[in-house]
């Protein structure tokens, strides 16, 4: 598995759905249901993170746009998220 701090948003989703499909199949033993778990929930973080930070960004661009002060993105927007907004 990709740490998931390299891991992008489409990565981490597809890997997330296969995790869901996994654990609704069934027929996996308590301690590899409960690894799943995990591995969800560190994988819905990461998307969680992309979706902040791309949210942080088309504020920052529709504030831009109509004139008003844009607030930067805080630290924890998400992998990615201040990648191009310096220029």
């Amino acid at each position: 598995m990709a740490d998931q701090d390299t891991l992008g948003y489409e990565q981490a989703r597809d890997e997330l759905v296969d995790v869901v499909r996994r654990l609704e199949a069934g027929g996996s033993t308590l301690e590899e249901s409960l690894a799943l778990w995990e591995r969800g929930e560190e994988l819905a973080k990461v998307c969680r993170d992309w979706l902040e930070g791309a949210r942080a960004r088309l504020d920052a661009a529709l504030a831009e746009e109509s004139g008003e002060p844009a607030e930067r993105p805080s630290g924890n927007a998400g992998p990615g998220a201040g990648e191009s907004a310096e220029e």
